[in-house]
């Protein structure tokens, strides 16, 4: 199956880098995550369309095929017009649609420093453990141990790409301590992918988002290709989306998932 839209192209090229099985079916693919089970966008199904009449039962069928065990369901449709398909089909499974904007550059516009702040790639441990923090302070405090081993396992993850040399999490740090942050990674041969955009609830509208994006853009990727393009998938509901626009982010796809928690 030959991916088109670039939200899905990305986001299989780095799940696949960061060692997901990805098994392609000519009609869909399946992607899974042996090593984080509870990690629902890394065991989904990518399906060439929205559901269609009738296409409920056939999508439920061939998700318990491929995943046994688990309780969720995770679809994305391929494509780039944000078409999510039959509302009534949605119901039959109890999903929920996502739409996301899919955003793209060349370059950001000119760096700007965030005063107070030291912007750079994470190195080591405590640097690592910073950003693990970060995220349970931008998303809460895990509600049990599992959900703590998933957000663990998926902060591992990113750690294990940029050492690995595919690309780089950069941070701005205040007093020492990590306040923003956002990775970048190769994503195919001209492909570039922001994941995981975020900045402390007390830190925000201080800049230090817009450092961390524009530094990751001039400096977080290995050598290679000159040009790439640079992607980003934001809520277009969220203010976020305003300051990728405000960087250079150009609104280029939409992004579609369908999802049942359980």
């Amino acid at each position: 199956m030959e991916i088109t839209s670039l939200g899905f192209r990305t986001d299989v090229a780095l799940l696949a880098a960061s060692g997901s099985e990805i098994t392609d079916h000519g009609t869909h693919l399946v992607v899974r995550t042996p090593s984080n089970p509870g990690f629902h966008w890394g065991n989904f199904l990518l399906l060439p369309a929205p559901p269609g009449p009738g296409d409920a039962a056939r999508w439920a069928a061939l998700f318990a095929m491929e995943f046994p065990d688990t309780k969720h369901l995770a679809f994305g449709v391929d494509g780039v017009d944000g078409r999510a398909g039959l509302p009534a089909e949605h119901a039959a499974l109890g999903l929920t649609a996502e739409v996301s904007t899919v955003l793209t550059a060349a370059q950001l516009r000119p760096p700007s420093t965030a005063p107070g702040a030291e912007v750079r790639a994470l190195t080591g441990d405590d640097d690592w453990q910073q950003a693990l923090t970060l995220e349970f302070a931008c998303h809460g405090l895990p509600a049990n141990e599992r959900a703590r081993r998933f957000a663990e396992r998926r902060v591992a993850g990113f750690r294990a790409q940029c050492e690995a040399g595919n690309g780089s999490w950069v941070g701005a740090f205040v007093a020492g301590r990590l306040r923003a942050g956002a990775g970048l990674f190769t994503a195919g041969p001209t492909l570039a992918r922001f994941q995981n955009v975020a900045t402390h609830p007390d830190f925000r509208r201080r800049g230090l988002a817009s450092a961390v994006l524009r530094h990751a853009a001039r400096h977080a990727l290995p050598d290679g290709p000159t040009t790439r393009t640079l992607v980003i998938v934001a809520d277009p509901d969220y203010h976020a989306v305003r300051l990728y626009r405000s960087l250079g982010f150009m609104d280029t796809e939409h992004q579609v998932q369908l999802h049942r928690a359980s």
